[in-house]
């Protein structure tokens, strides 16, 4: 018994974190490579386009969206609508000789300004489409060209201000990053809970009992010599209530449990009933709750019992009467003890 238990709350601690390590570093990996392979970083930091470099040559070296500067544009007459809205304005310059086709948005235009006379935007450089090329079908019977030779005339590529998207790009960012230095935050108190069981938040929650190295390696102790009660992952020692299942571990002092009951879950798909388990909830003082779910109902009973006889004051079972006896005891909380309580309701 000893030989099997020894350290074995700072053994499982361990484990559980280094098993929860796979997920954010899954995580981050599916990050780098969405960075590689779609062009986030020119959302990010949208390069500049030479002043004789073409959308074509441009696009088929990668770069979709980019930052550019015009001058002389001159408004078409014609604009892009979608969903029944304008979403931009067509117009046309020449630079180096070559003609250039360019959307700009409502806004840039101030509403279709006949010229500019000098820009500098961001956007994406698109290909012909079905909206570009009825710009070419309509400017075709105002020059009175076939639609072959204006085709042959005007390039196959365009700069749409409006597919840039600067909100859905700052939102996209915000998220990536976000969740990606979230991703980094867990990974590293992951691995520091794993290299120093005692900065977990299983032992440091029980700061608001007394020391918490102190208190884990006496149950440590405890749990090495001689176990009460023992389950597959819930044990009971003389001073201490243990739990250490995959779902999380918890240390609980006997004497400062209040109220535990247990409720049940049916598991199911469809109309198939697969079978039921148990989770036990446990209250104790300094508003500390811990619930141990997916148990069986004998495990659960058996441990209730033991709690109870170890401390007469604690109350068995749910119903209104336990309830309000408990909230008596506990009092109402402090907004700060609510927070950190709800931090430590989750095992």
């Amino acid at each position: 018994m000893t030989e099997n238990y020894e350290h074995y709350i700072t053994r499982n601690i361990r484990a559980f974190y280094r098993r929860r390590l796979f997920s954010p570093v899954l995580y981050l990996c599916i990050l780098a490579v969405l960075w590689f392979v779609f062009p986030l970083s020119t959302l990010l930091s949208p390069p500049s386009l030479g002043r004789n470099e073409s959308f074509q040559s441009a696009y088929e070296k990668g770069t979709h969206y980019a930052s550019a500067s015009f001058t002389g544009l001159t408004f078409t007459g014609y604009i892009s609508k979608r969903f029944g809205n304008t979403n931009g304005y067509y117009y046309y310059t020449y630079q180096d000789g070559r003609c250039s086709i360019v959307l700009l948005s409502p806004s840039t235009c101030e509403e279709g300004n006949p010229m500019i006379s000098e820009i500098s935007v961001r956007g994406q450089i698109e290909r012909a489409n079905d909206s570009y090329e009825k710009l070419l079908a309509a400017l075709s019977e105002d020059l009175a060209w076939t639609q072959n030779g204006i085709s042959a005339e005007m390039p196959r590529y365009y700069f749409s201000e409006p597919d840039f998207h600067p909100t859905f790009t700052t939102l996209l960012f915000v998220a990536y990053f976000g969740t990606g230095i979230y991703a980094i935050i867990c990974l590293i108190l992951y691995l520091l809970y794993a290299h120093f069981p005692v900065l977990s938040p299983p032992c440091q929650n029980l700061v608001v009992f007394g020391h918490p190295k102190q208190m884990l390696l006496e149950a440590e102790q405890e749990l090495a010599t001689l176990p009460q009660l023992a389950t597959e992952d819930m044990f009971i020692t003389e001073h201490y209530f243990i739990m250490t299942s995959p779902f999380g571990n918890a240390i609980v002092p006997i004497k400062e449990i209040l109220w535990i009951y247990k409720h049940s879950t049916l598991h199911k798909f469809l109309w198939y009933h697969f079978s039921i388990s148990y989770t036990m909830h446990i209250i104790a003082n300094k508003h500390f709750y811990i619930h141990c779910p997916k148990n069986i109902k004998s495990d659960i009973d058996g441990i209730m019992d033991y709690l109870a006889e170890a401390n007469h004051n604690i109350c068995v079972g749910f119903s209104e009467e336990n309830r309000l006896k408990t909230e008596a005891v506990l009092g109402k909380p402090f907004h700060i003890e609510k927070f950190f309580a709800l931090l430590r309701r989750r095992v």
